[in-house]
């Protein structure tokens, strides 16, 4: 029988746009005494965790080797101790490599950030770009998706208007998620005439400033039991690098994406990914991208998401239940939250957000400029 990867448990803090009361220390301790409540694992080196995936970024933590200063929280001392530093779901794909390996049985996943600390997210992503052609140029993560909006919406068909119903969607989808960032619910109307920051992107495309923190525990399957009654199955993990430079890229498609999801997809037998899954959490930190991955991982049919969206496709496909990155999720972890939405939902513990017998579930995290790197989840119940 294939081997899978069990994830035990699950724990997060709210996303909140700025948790100046707590170091980021703090932050991170909360969701691991969760985890350890839920289990009851240990650090027995024989039995308990050996091994520590943390996510965290120099940058945003104001530190050279950010992952230094979580080590203590964590119980590495004395253990493995590895850090995903672009987006996290990286982080479960490295463990679930660790488990499948056989070089570990039960791995801790946890990570954090605090966007709200350093001076501004546009110095951030600007130290991205290359530093001899491109960063001088005052390129962020912003300007290079407004880039990307601009070629995706051109060939598209996806409209102003469409943009404005995902906006208005992901803030009514976090009402209903206690830990999602506190945001006023906004109108289609309101979006639409909200300033543009950078044209076509508005003030209320882009995800705000959240600080947050959450965690993990994985194990092998022989060993889950000991953990938890209802197991949540990582049967699925691909991720792909696209070209550095954007003038490399169609920035129109992601190649990137459509390989990292044809791997998880192969991995986990996914045949049609328009049909296989009842849950579906994807990385929207701008409006724009949330049907342009939809239509690169392959769950709707390529130039169709304006229909898609005229017609209640999202609500239908379940997609972004949680609100989405669109909400607010630091940049960093958006893929964890991803694929904590996903486990809630498959375990039956997503409260008023809850989809209907959910059996399996794909999440998806993005980092770098215009979804540069792409990492694709498939969970089953």
């Amino acid at each position: 029988m294939k081997q899978r990867v069990a994830v035990c448990a699950v724990a997060q803090i709210k996303n909140e746009p700025d948790i100046w009361y707590q170091r980021f220390q703090g932050m991170v301790l909360e969701c691991f005494e969760t985890i350890v409540e839920q289990t009851g694992v240990t650090f027995d080196m024989d039995k308990g965790i050996r091994n520590v995936v943390t996510c965290s970024d120099d940058v945003f933590d104001a530190r050279t080797i950010s992952d230094n200063a979580i080590t203590d929280v964590v119980g590495a001392h004395f253990r493995g101790e590895e850090k995903s530093c672009q987006d996290g779901s990286n982080a479960l794909g490295y463990a679930m490599a660790s488990i499948l390996s056989g070089h570990d049985d039960v791995i801790l996943v946890a990570g954090h950030c605090k966007e709200s600390q350093p001076e501004s997210r546009r110095m951030c992503s600007n130290l991205a770009f290359d530093p001899f052609y491109t960063r001088p140029l005052g390129l962020d993560f912003l300007s290079a998706a407004a880039l990307q909006a601009r070629a995706y919406l051109k060939q598209s068909q996806v409209t102003d208007a469409h943009l404005a119903k995902i906006v208005a969607r992901s803030r009514e989808n976090a009402a209903r998620n206690p830990f999602a960032r506190e945001n006023e619910l906004v109108t289609e109307d309101d979006v639409m005439q909200s300033p543009l920051i950078c044209d076509p992107i508005r003030a209320l495309h882009r995800y705000p400033v959240t600080d947050w923190a959450v965690a993990m525990l994985l194990c092998s399957e022989e060993r889950a039991h000991e953990f938890t009654d209802k197991p949540v199955w990582l049967t699925g993990f691909g991720n792909c690098m696209d070209s550095y430079f954007l003038g490399d890229r169609d920035l129109s498609e992601s190649t990137a994406l459509q390989k990292a999801a044809r791997r998880a997809y192969t991995m986990a037998g996914v045949d049609d990914p328009k049909t296989a899954f009842d849950i579906i959490e994807l990385g929207d930190a701008y409006a724009y991208q949330l049907p342009m991955w939809a239509e690169n991982a392959g769950v709707i049919e390529p130039k169709s998401a304006g229909k898609w969206i005229d017609s209640g496709g999202p609500d239908r496909m379940g997609v972004n239940l949680s609100g989405g990155m669109l909400n607010g999720n630091p940049f960093k972890l958006g893929g964890l939250a991803r694929a904590m939405e996903v486990v809630l939902q498959l375990r039956g513990e997503a409260g008023d957000r809850q989809a209907d017998k959910a059996q399996r579930g794909l999440a998806h995290g993005t980092t770098g400029a215009a979804g540069q790197h792409h990492s694709v989840l498939v969970f089953e119940k």
